[in-house]
């Protein structure tokens, strides 16, 4: 797995730039979007000792509820190792009303996990906030955000795939609109079918656009660039935002 993950990461050449606020990357099948994810995630290396927090938010893809889901757990492990969970930010967002435990919301839940190894091999260690988005509108969303913004070094990581099951031509059209509306901070114009995610990003729009951040498109690709057929793909776009 490490392996696999420094291949995608090695291929990225990023440029010498601050590192990035936040970040949206999609959370497919390594093979299929791992590249597109690298291409963000080899932009934090440089700030391998300044980012010590890491809060990530990821649809739900198996339960369905409303709000925003914490975890109890003490850490989350992959074959990398342990990642210990900020029980002092966990907490904190207890305290707002969009937000709960909800721990069956996490259990299966692949679009935060299929992250952790890229965190833990481009910034060793850090402590994580694990957030699975339901249906919350952008400033619920937005209001967790800004309750764990801080400085830099706090990393703001959304998981999102772009749209799913068109033809390779058709994907490449609605991808690219969608990739515009994310520049230019217009969470309005994201729908599901435009990104699974749609939740967790729009929520960062949201705040992106009250903070004046830059949004970025540093690659936009889809599973038929990667290791699919271009009969139906899925899109996958990285974003940075400074």
């Amino acid at each position: 797995l490490q392996t696999q993950v420094r291949g995608f990461l090695d291929q990225v050449e990023p440029p010498a730039e601050p590192p990035p606020k936040a970040i949206i990357v999609p959370h497919a099948g390594y093979i299929y979007s791992g590249p597109i994810a690298a291409s963000a995630y080899a932009r934090l290396r440089a700030a391998r000792d300044m980012i010590h927090r890491v809060v990530l938010l990821g649809p739900s893809h198996r339960v369905g509820f409303r709000g925003i889901a914490v975890s109890g757990m003490e850490a989350f492990a992959t074959p990398l190792g342990r990642i210990a969970v900020d029980q002092a930010a966990v907490e904190q967002l207890r305290k707002l009303p969009e937000v709960g435990y909800l721990e069956q919301a996490h259990a299966q839940e692949h679009s935060l996990e299929v992250h952790l190894p890229f965190l833990q091999e481009v910034l060793g260690s850090f402590k994580l906030v694990p957030l699975v988005v339901g249906e919350a509108r952008p400033t619920e969303v937005g209001a967790v955000l800004e309750a764990l913004w801080g400085g830099p070094e706090t990393l703001i990581v959304i998981s999102s795939d772009l749209s799913h099951y068109h033809d390779y031509a058709t994907a490449r059209l609605l991808d690219d609109t969608t990739s515009k509306a994310i520049e230019a901070l217009r969470f309005e114009d994201i729908g599901y079918e435009q990104a699974c995610g749609r939740n967790p990003v729009n929520g960062l729009l949201w705040v992106a656009r009250r903070k004046g951040l830059h949004g970025e498109t540093i690659d936009l690709r889809n599973s038929g660039d990667t290791a699919g057929s271009r009969d139906q793909v899925v899109g996958y776009g990285a974003y940075v935002f400074h």
